[in-house]
């Protein structure tokens, strides 16, 4: 018998071109029926600059019974320059303060801003600090690796990092589409723990265009594409993960769907496309 045994999450990039408001993302992921939303700091603080408030927002979402389950952030903690680390400290600081107002208990750390020539000590040693600075705050974050990126492109580094670092509870956050496009292996899962996930994205891609260049718009529904997603549920399963899966989209074209009518479609194939026969 199939059954899915993960939480839903909704990312707001999938309602991106609906461009609404972080309220009403909130809003629209609670009335498809998802678990949680996956917000983007940069709908965090127009809100705040149009006079609203984090804890309003938090507020808001428990009484619909919603969750904040995760940020996601663009902050260069890992740049080779140091001016540049500085000043992403002061973004860290900034950013995670409105984070802990809202009760998000983590922000996604991917490999932002330039890593050509840094190694991956020197970045475990960067992440490390970033751990460190984040738990005056109570905000976690889950390291993420970009298929793209020259630096932190695969879970093989990903894991690699998170141990050099020695922060004890580092999670990382695990995306289908970055899997695909930096070559790592759903083998590489055997590495982990359920206790090491942060978050896991949920998306698929089609066969073409190929690998080298296909983009994050070309990302599809689960289950309509050639991404392994039942076996990635397995594999998730079996290592005893009940965390978030988070559908994040970047959809170029919505047809004539509501928002509520695309996140309860997108919901539909989350847990179809993740769904574990047992």
């Amino acid at each position: 018998m199939a059954h899915f045994p993960f939480r839903t999450a909704l990312n707001a990039s999938t309602l991106f071109p609906y461009e609404l408001g972080i309220r009403e993302q909130i809003r629209i992921a609670a009335q498809a029926g998802y678990d949680g939303i996956e917000i983007w700091m940069k709908d965090l603080q127009q809100h705040v600059a149009e006079g609203g408030t984090a804890d309003e927002l938090r507020r808001e979402a428990e009484g619909l019974g919603i969750e904040i389950a995760n940020a996601i952030s663009f902050i260069a903690w890992a740049d080779e320059d140091e001016a540049v680390r500085r000043s992403a400290a002061v973004q860290t600081d900034e950013e995670l303060a409105l984070l802990s107002e809202l009760g998000c208990p983590s922000f996604a750390a991917p490999p932002f801003g330039s890593l050509s020539n840094a190694s991956l000590d020197d970045i475990a040693d960067r992440f490390a600090a970033l751990a460190e600075q984040c738990r005056k705050h109570g905000v976690a974050p889950v390291l993420e690796f970009w298929g793209r990126s020259p630096k932190l492109n695969r879970l093989s580094e990903a894991v690699y990092i998170a141990m050099q670092s020695r922060v004890a509870d580092a999670t990382l956050l695990l995306d289908p589409f970055h899997m695909y496009t930096g070559g790592s292996s759903l083998n590489d899962l055997d590495f982990l723990s359920a206790d090491r996930i942060g978050i896991v994205h949920a998306n698929d891609y089609p066969e073409l265009p190929p690998r080298e260049t296909i983009g994050d718009e070309d990302r599809l529904f689960p289950g309509d594409g050639i991404a392994p997603s039942g076996e990635l549920a397995r594999r998730l399963n079996k290592l005893g993960y009940r965390g978030f899966l988070s559908l994040e989209l970047f959809l170029r074209d919505v047809g004539d769907r509501s928002a509520l009518e695309l996140a309860r479609h997108g919901l539909d194939k989350m847990r179809s496309a993740y769904s574990v026969v047992e």
